[in-house]
């Protein structure tokens, strides 16, 4: 017997539903769009607003780091699954765009477009009101101007200095 819902319907009818739905444009629909309503501003809004995005940007855009592993290297914290979210999400945005150096081993470099470098004073305005009003705050798996990391040589002195137990 099958089980019935209120609806009437049955669960092999729910469960066909879902098979003919693409999930791969339902995913990408609701992740981009997601309290935006389709409007182009609030779709751009955001994906700036996403976790790391606004570093990915800055990195690109500013520090003039373009490759995948350099932009890794350069965001402590951030994971390799993130950042192809994330550039994936800007390039769906407009705001950067990936050029092919070689198809194998492959190597690409991203590079803003027209829209991404006018972007790129807002990241920058926004890093500035950061060192401002927050000069000593510390997000959560975020760079932040103000951290600086020991050096191997460093940490090695410290610890035959016994600082570091």
């Amino acid at each position: 017997m099958r089980s019935q819902y209120k609806n009437g319907k049955d669960t092999k009818s729910i469960l066909d539903v879902r098979k003919v739905m693409n999930p791969e444009d339902t995913k990408r629909r609701t992740r981009i769009s997601r309290g935006s309503k389709q409007c182009p501003v609030g779709i751009d809004l955001a994906t700036l607003g996403r976790k790391w995005t606004v570093h990915i940007l800055r990195s690109i855009g500013v520090l003039h780091v373009d490759r995948f592993n350099q932009i890794l290297r350069s965001l402590p914290g951030l994971t390799s699954r993130v950042l192809i979210m994330r550039l994936k999400e800007l390039e769906e945005s407009g705001l950067i765009t990936p050029i092919i150096v070689r198809e194998k081993p492959r190597l690409v470099r991203w590079t803003l477009t027209k829209k991404g470098e006018d972007a790129v004073p807002i990241v920058e305005s926004y890093f500035s009101f950061t060192e401002k009003w927050h000069p000593n705050a510390t997000l959560k798996n975020h760079l932040t101007g103000s951290l600086k990391r020991p050096s191997l040589l460093e940490l090695v002195e410290q610890r035959k200095q016994g600082i570091v137990g």
